[in-house]
């Protein structure tokens, strides 16, 4: 695994957590605009760790069939 595959999957998990921690936090009671804005960013952080992290399995892939 090169540093930059590294990199990637350390960048994904970071925004993976964050977008589930937003999910998470809307446990408790919130205003109309608290609930919209973090449901929003949530699934999109979430959304965005999970594509990244199978972007940088697909890259480890190709570069150990080279």
């Amino acid at each position: 695994m090169t540093l930059q595959i590294a990199i990637m999957y350390a960048v994904a998990v970071v925004f993976a957590l964050t977008g589930v921690g937003l999910l998470l936090s809307l446990i408790r009671p919130a205003g109309p605009a608290k609930v919209y804005v973090y449901r929003m960013v949530g699934i999109m952080a979430l959304a965005f760790g999970l594509v990244l992290a199978l972007s940088a399995s697909a890259m480890w892939q190709w570069s150990t069939e080279a």
